[in-house]
């Protein structure tokens, strides 16, 4: 099995960015298929930290990476993105950074609209990043996107900009905001073209030619399973799909293309934004957790919100995106403590429950079922082999798997690459 995908089997914030790291090193290709700058994967590489949102996590040791049509483009966060990580050092060209040409842009008009929904909504806001990523794929599935094959046709797009502001000119005019400023707006895609279009080609073909030449091929999904748009907590998810499924249609690669999927999972639980979370912690423990995972966003800097692992979760999402082994991050994070708990199901309403209900209503009152195990003092900051992890560690890891029905594949001890151990590989497993 040459391919691999990689997803978050939580809401977001998994640890993604070190283990596709990790991955990309033996990977020929790295493709992001889903999400926009929303993301936020961290890599520390040598002691060096790299932030990405838009670039996939190869880039950073030179492996071909792909922007694919699933992901919606801000031009203008890449070319930034793109300069803060060459002043790092990495080199970005054409021979290792490919973007889709039907690939939907993000526009200014996008990030005006998100926040003026955000501001209005109140005590109903969904707790976005504000960055436009909502608006511009309302505007690919109304059909009125501007795409980055748009880019080299300025001068015939009038047609395109006639549907796409007379959509958003109303809706500006209902929160009392003039009209889209269309020759600004032409004049900054005029600007940005040349920065995108050496970077523009059919993904599709160029992955094809990668498969056929048997090389590996790594699929890297952006924020978790419980943010998916059909399958999350709805209405507080993305505005993607992030199961593994869509590796196959946000890359132009078939359902056959997608490999082993690897399921990111936290030792612990955490997500940004609002929503339910049966397992938060508003105590002194979900402090400790959240100051020693380091739990901020990388994109907005926001304080994630910190609970026991929740396994009714993570076995839902293992199911509903044909996860075939897990990636268990930040468990050096419950070092230290004199117990640990792990949800095993939900009360609700007198009634006990082995998935999380659809309707917010309903998963805004589960009550947690907790099982109770032992800690341990000993570090498992560091350790690079199974035997190294304290005994009670092991137990965690081995109730954790009977728990989510799915076995671990990998376990990663800090953020450094190498600190990770390996029991099953996703490349030849």
């Amino acid at each position: 099995m040459a391919n691999v995908t990689v997803i978050g089997a939580q809401w977001g914030d998994e640890g993604k960015g070190k283990i596709v790291d990790w991955l990309a090193s033996r990977a020929d290709a790295v493709v992001r298929f889903q999400g926009g700058h929303n993301a936020g994967h961290t890599l520390v590489i040598d002691g060096k930290t790299y932030k990405l949102s838009l670039l996939p996590s190869g880039i950073v040791s030179g492996t071909l990476s792909v922007i694919g049509n699933g992901v919606v483009l801000d031009p203008w966060a890449l070319r930034d993105e793109v300069a803060k990580v060459e002043g790092q050092g990495v080199t970005i060209t054409d021979e290792n950074l490919a973007i889709a040409d039907n690939c939907p842009l993000i526009l200014p008009l996008h990030r005006d609209l998100d926040g003026l929904r955000e501001t209005a909504a109140g005590k109903g806001k969904i707790g976005t990043t504000g960055r436009g990523i909502g608006p511009a794929y309302e505007d690919k599935v109304g059909r009125r996107a501007i795409r980055v094959c748009d880019l080299a046709h300025l001068d015939t797009l009038e047609p395109q900009l006639d549907r796409l502001c007379a959509h958003h000119d109303a809706l500006r005019a209902g929160f009392g905001q003039p009209p889209v400023d269309r020759a600004a707006l032409l004049e900054e895609l005029r600007e940005i073209a040349p920065f995108v279009l050496k970077f523009a080609q059919p993904v599709w073909k160029r992955l094809k030619k990668v498969r056929r030449a048997g090389a590996k091929i790594l699929f890297e999904g952006a924020q978790g399973v419980l943010l998916d748009v059909d399958h999350g907590t709805y209405p507080f998810v993305t505005s993607s799909n992030t199961v593994s499924g869509t590796a196959a249609s946000g890359s132009g690669l078939g359902p056959n293309s997608t490999g082993f999927v690897l399921g990111i999972v936290k030792a612990y639980t955490t997500r940004v934004g609002s929503g339910p979370f049966p397992t938060e912690l508003e105590d002194e423990i979900g402090q400790r957790l959240g100051e020693r995972g380091h739990e901020f966003g990388t994109v907005t800097g926001r304080k994630r919100r910190v609970g026991w692992f929740d396994a009714v979760l993570v076995r839902q999402s293992c199911a509903i995106s044909g996860v075939t082994g897990i990636a268990l991050t930040k468990i050096d994070v419950l070092d230290g403590l004199e117990k640990v708990q792990i949800c095993t199901g939900y009360r609700l309403r007198g009634k006990v429950y082995d998935y999380l209900p659809s309707h917010a209503a309903d998963q805004a009152e589960c009550e947690p079922i907790y099982e109770e195990m032992p800690g341990w003092h000993e570090s498992t900051a560091g350790a690079r082999s199974y035997a190294d992890l304290p005994a009670n560690a092991i137990k965690y890891i081995q109730r954790i798997q009977e728990l989510i029905e799915c076995p671990v594949a990998l376990v990663s001890t800090s953020p450094e690459r190498d600190d990770t151990i390996l029991m099953r590989d996703p490349f030849v497993d």
